[in-house]
This record gives structure tokens, C-alpha cells and sequence, in this order.
């Protein structure tokens, strides 16, 4: 018989990446990034800061990017661009987003004059 795994809690991981992913973002950008007002089935961005934006974060060893993309897509307001940030165990942030919104991102003001690492 094989050991049964511990169960990981899959709210507390998103949220462990939401917090991640959000320290990650200020430090790059150089903005102020935190994890948004996910409670109550309410949707949002998981991460909140970056104007024009709206960030998806999957935090998961077998990410579902497409549908995770969707959920971006349904969730961002207005003109803000959808992006899904990922990465498992051991390896580095990911982006995901269309093609051709990378002009549209790279034209925001925060990604412009972000610091330069």
C-alpha cells in the first residue's frame, strides 16, 4: 500500500503565490504590487499595482494556462491586458499573454520607466 500524501490546502497555495508573485512584480517594476481582494467567489486580479494590467497567478506543477488565460480574459476590466503569471516548483515566473498585447505592455508607463535590474 502507498503512503497517502499529505493534502496540500490549494487556497493557501494560490495565496502563497499571490504574495510571491506580487514581491516579485515590485521588485522588478520598482511599483508597489500586492495581492488583490480575492473572498466571496468576488472575482479580481490576484495581483494589483500595475495600471493597464490585470494578473492572473497560478502557482501549480500541471498549470492550465489556456484556461487560466480565459479567466484573465473574462475578468480583466475594460482595456486592461490580460495576464496569466506562472510557475512551478523550482523554476522561474512566467508570462503568458497574446502576441500582439506585448506593444500595448510595452507601452505602459510603469513597464517604460521600470528601473532597469
Amino acid at each position: 500500500m502507498m503512503p497517502t500524501m499529505p493534502k496540500i490546502d490549494s487556497r493557501q497555495k494560490g495565496k502563497t503565490g499571490e504574495l510571491e508573485a506580487s514581491k516579485v512584480l515590485t521588485e522588478l517594476l520598482g511599483v508597489p504590487c500586492r495581492r488583490g481582494q480575492q473572498f466571496s467567489g468576488i472575482g479580481g486580479a490576484d495581483v494589483v499595482g500595475v495600471e493597464g494590467v490585470h494578473f492572473e497567478v497560478k502557482r501549480t506543477q500541471k498549470p492550465q494556462i489556456l484556461k487560466a488565460y480565459q479567466q484573465a480574459e473574462e475578468d480583466a476590466k475594460g482595456d486592461d491586458i490580460p495576464v496569466v503569471m506562472h510557475r512551478r516548483n523550482n523554476e522561474p515566473w512566467m508570462i503568458t499573454l497574446r502576441l500582439d498585447d506585448i506593444v500595448k505592455l510595452s507601452r505602459l508607463p510603469v513597464i517604460r520607466f521600470a528601473p532597469k535590474p
